[in-house]
């Protein structure tokens, strides 16, 4: 049954038109459960109805006219019940309505599945039967789990469908929606970069220039053998000949004709090289998957790998026939932050993730250049979009492909209200951020992820709160030596000369990983990541702290922040750490100054050892021991405040990793993306209690998390109580512009509301309520 499952989904993705992909399942359905009749009705929002798409049992002249109102009849039940319903005389039921058109007078039995993607009932799978019966659990449980897997499929074919209507017919705004990453409007076209080669992704198109594109396969077939020769001969200078088995495989399949000739033949029909490949792999894959042969359906595996291979050749082909626009918005399956560190000078002016969520990295580099973007727009395929017009709006979560004037006259007003804006609030960007009934909060910048923060010092940040040290190592191909990192820290230090400057030691593992210290788990974020990773390794913690403290002499205005911290043992470890690292870097350099003065002092005589060795100490006496805090970003540091304030110097909490511990949520999962949400009432009252306790025991607290950057936040965490916020620089001067325009005992009020709200949905509709009567809904919404 489970391969039958998968036969009926893969060929259900692999048909390039939605119309034609519905008839093929139904039919596909219908034989496999051996009933007597099979349809499928897709659900329409704006009609506020379901459509019969495709039926095997019904009225051919019914298929895309019959209509179903999301209220009415067993399907629209099903659809409002999302669930299975399964009765034995449908006719005879309550809800039935009897539509002469469908002809389905001589059926009794009905089953009907819901199909939803992410809480979204996206259409009804139904099967019927003449005999009066109530359908199997078995029969059940295979149309609901075929319902949920189709549920991907049919999202990501409905998008294809459309898509393709506009490109057929050239007009209507196509409207896609995802998670708004980060604020702000572009007008632009889009720049698709491709994924690592997969198959499954590659959007289904035809081609008119057909030698071209059978020259490419066959380049693509011919880089592939030598490919695999030269990995063969390689291997063969240290492994057994037996073990080499497998690249003759792979050469088999490689100069198998038929392979080669219906990739040819696809091609002549008028499909793509990758479209032909994509089409004629999986129809392989799904033969040899329903063999019952162990040995012969392990093949099926050989058959992708090859496919993948040959795909990567091919987009290797396309990738270097690209030519990147003067002006883009980016768009990728998974973007990362070095994708948006390697276009951010040549023309990016928005992006766009299919996966991730708005705290992904990418989402915060985006909010520190000031780079609308979009995270986790489901069920579209990359090359579908490519070079299409677009404006995406990140402060809804929407992207229009196509617009038309209209809509581009109107998001052109928009970003000219958004400069007007703009310009106000950069021109008081120098002025205190104190309240109007003068309570003062300090705000401050989280650097690190990008270089060139340098020009944010102007944008009105007392210092930095977060130096992200780890980017610098990820941006290499070694750890960097103490020589290295003590130069750039120091250029970092002498950025704000009369501010503390926070940085944090390594923080690597979760998403952030080190190409030359792999780290493979299979809960990252739970694992073997931060200060775990550098008290495992003391020579890479010792290296970095003593590198801080290099570059701190003289200047002074150093912190050092410990991440991922859990508990007091950690803490106790890092300071014995630190203090040793200061210690040997302090004897160190009285000892190279003594030798240096000695020598100098040989050559007139005017200076004893002991005077050397007293000047020496005077020195190195500007090598100060930094203060030492802690991020509060792991729930169980809520329980063991005390402790922790006996033995750091200061708190700061990293609200993005608290948010996603507390609620255990992955927030680099689009899946579960809009689970996360820094204003759920449990992730406030969290604040809010460490807030209390730092204040009871007098420990100075901070927070560096994106909460800090948006001004309902900024608003409750000074009521709250935190000393400091650091953020972005595009969102300093903003933040600082609603602190000076409320006052603290409006914050009060507001926060007294909010902790006694009990959902993230009621928090944020009050949190725009307030910020609209404050007069500052314009930080909000697009043109503002």
């Amino acid at each position: 049954m489970l391969t039958t499952l998968r036969r009926i989904v893969l060929e259900f993705s692999q048909e390039a038109e939605l119309q034609n992909a519905l008839e093929r399942m139904v039919s596909s359905v219908k034989k496999a459960m051996k009933t007597d009749c099979c349809s499928i009705y897709l659900a329409d929002y704006h009609q506020q109805h379901f459509l019969l798409m495709a039926s095997d049992g019904l009225a051919k002249n019914s298929q895309g006219q019959t209509c179903i109102g999301f209220s009415e009849g067993l399907v629209g039940l099903v659809g409002q019940r999302e669930e299975p319903l399964n009765i034995a005389d449908a006719q005879q039921h309550q809800d039935f309505i009897h539509a002469p058109e469908v002809e389905e007078e001589d059926f009794n039995a009905f089953l009907g599945t819901p199909i939803i993607h992410q809480r979204k009932v996206l259409g009804i799978l139904a099967i019927q039967q003449k005999e009066s019966r109530h359908f199997t659990e078995n029969d059940e449980a295979f149309l609901v789990t075929l319902s949920a897997q189709l549920a991907g499929a049919l999202a990501n074919a409905e998008i294809k469908n459309l898509l393709n209507q506009q490109e057929e017919h050239n007009h209507g705004v196509k409207q896609l929606h995802g998670i708004a990453g980060a604020p702000g409007i572009a007008l632009s076209q889009i720049f698709v970069c491709q994924p690592q080669a997969d198959l499954a992704a590659v959007s289904l198109k035809k081609s008119n220039d057909r030698p071209k594109q059978l020259l490419r396969f066959e380049q693509a077939v011919e880089k592939t053998r030598l490919e695999f020769n030269a990995l063969s001969s390689k291997l063969s200078e240290t492994i057994d000949d037996d073990s080499l088995a497998i690249f003759d495989v792979y050469k088999q399949l490689l100069d198998h004709a038929n392979l080669g000739q219906e990739v040819a033949a696809k091609i002549a029909q008028g499909w793509r090289a990758d479209s032909a490949l994509r089409l004629v792999i999986e129809h392989y894959i799904s033969q040899f998957e329903a063999i019952e042969d162990s040995y012969f359906r392990e093949r099926a595996s050989d058959i992708r790998d090859l496919g993948t291979r040959l795909l990567i050749n091919l987009q290797q082909q396309a990738q270097e026939e690209q030519q990147l626009p003067s002006e883009f918005i980016l768009l990728a399956q998974d973007v990362s932050a070095a994708m948006v560190a390697q276009y951010q000078h040549q023309g990016l002016l928005g992006i766009i993730s299919l996966s991730g969520s708005n705290n992904s990295h990418a989402a915060i580099l985006a909010r520190s250049l000031g780079l609308p973007a979009i995270m986790g727009v489901n069920a579209i395929v990359l090359s579908q979009l490519h070079q299409q017009q677009a404006i995406l709006d990140g402060y809804s979560g929407e992207l229009f492909i196509k617009p038309d004037e209209t809509l581009i006259q109107e998001y052109q007003y928009l970003l000219s209200q958004e400069k007007a804006l703009t310009d106000k609030v950069m021109a008081v960007a120098h002025l205190p951020c104190i309240t109007q009934d003068g309570r003062a909060i300090e705000v401050l910048l989280n650097a690190g992820l990008s270089a060139g923060f340098e020009h944010n010092a102007q944008l009105g940040a007392l210092g930095i709160g977060l130096y992200r040290t780890e980017i610098p190592f990820m941006n290499r191909h070694c750890f960097p030596s103490e020589q290295e990192q003590t130069k750039l820290y120091r250029k970092v230090l002498q950025v704000f000369p009369k501010h503390s400057v926070t940085m944090r030691t390594l923080d690597v593992g979760g998403d952030k990983s080190l190409p030359y210290f792999p780290i493979n788990e299979e809960n990252p974020f739970l694992g073997w990541r931060g200060i775990r990773i550098t008290l495992d390794h003391p020579e890479i913690f010792l290296v970095q702290v003593r590198a801080m403290l290099r570059a701190n002499q003289g200047l002074n205005n150093l912190e050092i922040m410990l991440p991922m911290i859990s508990g007091v043992e950690e803490v106790d470890e890092s300071i014995r750490l630190i203090n040793q690292a200061f210690a040997e870097l302090k004897a160190e350099l009285t000892t190279a100054i003594t030798t240096e003065l000695m020598s100098a002092s040989n050559v007139d005589g005017h200076l004893s050892l002991q005077q050397a060795q007293l000047k020496a100490q005077a020195v190195s006496a500007q090598l100060v021991r930094p203060k030492v805090g802690i991020m509060l970003e792991v729930p169980s540091v809520i329980f063991q405040m005390e402790a922790l304030a006996k033995r750091v110097d200061f708190f700061s909490v990293g609200s993005n990793d608290l948010t996603q511990y507390l609620l255990a949520v992955d927030r680099n999962n689009s899946q579960v993306a809009n689970l996360y949400d820094a204003f759920h009432p449990a992730v406030l009252t969290a604040l809010n209690s460490l807030a209390q306790q730092s204040a009871q025991y007098l420990t100075p607290i901070s927070l560096c998390g994106e909460l800090a950057a948006q001004p309902a936040g900024a608003i409750l965490l000074l009521a709250m109580g935190y000393d400091k916020i650091s953020m972005n620089g595009h969102n300093v001067p903003r933040i600082k512009w609603v602190i000076r325009h409320i006052t603290f005992t409006q914050a009060e009020t507001i926060l007294a509301k909010v902790l006694t709200l009990t959902t993230a949905k009621q928090v944020h509709s009050y949190l725009n309520e307030q910020l609209e009567a404050l007069g500052l809904g314009v930080f909000i919404h697009a043109g503002g």
